[in-house]
C-alpha cells in the first residue's frame, strides 16, 4: 500500500505526501526535491514505530514542552 508523490508548483516548496504499508498518510514541505525524497525514505524506515506510537501521548508532550519555551521566554502561559 505504500505510495508517495512529490510536486512543486513555482513559487511553492516541495509538497510531499506519503503512504505508509498500514495506509497511515503523512504530508510535508520541502525546499528542495533531496529533502524530500529523504523524508518518504525516513517515513517509510519508521514506519512500524509510527504505527505503534500512541499520538495524543506525543501531541501532549509537545504541547508540555512548547509550555516550558514559553515559560523560559517570559511569554504569556498557554491555558
Amino acid at each position: 500500500m505504500r505510495d508517495f508523490s512529490i510536486t512543486k508548483k513555482k513559487g511553492e516548496l516541495y509538497n510531499t505526501k506519503v503512504t505508509d504499508s498500514y495506509g497511515k498518510k503523512y504530508q510535508n514541505y520541502f525546499e528542495t526535491a533531496s529533502e524530500a525524497n529523504d523524508w518518504v525514505y525516513y517515513i517509510w524506515s519508521k514506519e512500524d514505530w509510527f504505527a505503534n506510537v500512541d499520538n495524543n501521548k506525543l501531541l501532549s508532550r509537545a504541547v508540555d514542552e512548547c509550555k516550558e519555551i514559553d515559560k523560559s521566554n517570559n511569554l504569556r502561559k498557554i491555558m
